[in-house]
């Protein structure tokens, strides 16, 4: 319970501090969306871009929405984190249970414990891709590249409604389910590989993780962090297109990826 508590009250403030950067992130990866640069390209070429690199969409944010539209739908994650860090939180320790973990007994291995990091991460799309889709379509339809007529959606609940009626339930709000999986099954088993192995690294001889202090669950955290988003940030990528296309007929997972490799390059 204590965990659960933490990681909600812990995961509401990183959504706070890290959202801006998230913004950039998407604004980014998806500056092509909407825009007929992204079947004009020519083949083995470069997409054009809009923004010249994540100060310049930074800066540019700034200039044309102000403060605020680095903060663009942040309503639905943040209410969603909460969601997301229960069920992380739970399925973590269940998937340690399955694995061995006793109570009072040894700690589990180091690999038992990545591995029931990757089965919390399986389970974690359940909420997330929803969340995440609503997310990225509010940030993307006020990007500088984003097509006249893409700024169709009032806030979350006109996403949610609008995608439901347009595109249905599974082709709807969980497109880009499988981006999803496979960012956070990798991504959960580095994080957890990480952060468990730096509190076995710097826990006191004879000692465990509750033995030690708050600077290195700090460590351990940001390279867990780290982690995460090198074990497969493609995903990511492709997660951020698909979930923001305007056209619900595009590619899936394999045919984004060929696409963006395509015209974009590595």
């Amino acid at each position: 319970m204590n965990d659960f508590v933490a990681g909600t009250a812990g995961g509401c403030a990183a959504k706070l501090l890290d959202y801006p950067l998230d913004t950039v992130k998407v604004l980014l990866q998806t500056q092509s969306v909407g825009s007929a640069k992204q079947s004009t390209a020519p083949r083995g070429g470069r997409t054009p871009v809009v923004y010249r690199g994540a100060w310049h969409c930074l800066v540019h944010t700034v200039e044309t929405r102000g403060w605020r539209g680095l903060y663009t739908g942040i309503t639905s994650p943040l209410l969603g984190s909460m969601a997301e860090n229960a069920l992380l939180f739970y399925a973590y320790g269940n998937f340690k249970k399955a694995l061995g973990e006793v109570s009072g007994g040894p700690e589990l291995s180091l690999m038992h414990l990545s591995l029931a990091g990757a089965g919390a991460g399986a389970t974690v799309p359940l909420v997330l891709t929803p969340v995440e889709l609503v997310k990225c379509r509010l940030q993307v339809q006020s990007s500088a590249s984003s097509a006249a007529g893409f700024r169709r959606y009032k806030g979350p609940v006109d996403v949610i409604k609008k995608t439901l009626r347009e595109e249905g339930f599974a082709k709807g709000l969980y497109r880009g389910n499988t981006a999803t999986l496979l960012r956070e099954v990798p991504g959960n088993f580095m994080w957890y590989g990480t952060y468990e192995g730096i509190c076995k690294l710097m826990a006191p001889e004879g000692g465990s993780k509750k033995d030690v202090g708050p600077s290195v669950h700090l460590l351990g955290g940001a390279l867990a962090g780290v982690m995460y988003w090198t074990a497969f940030y493609p995903a990511d990528t492709v997660k951020s297109m698909i979930q923001s296309r305007p056209d619900p007929s595009g590619k899936g997972f394999a045919g984004t990826f060929l696409q963006i490799y395509r015209n974009e390059g590595v």
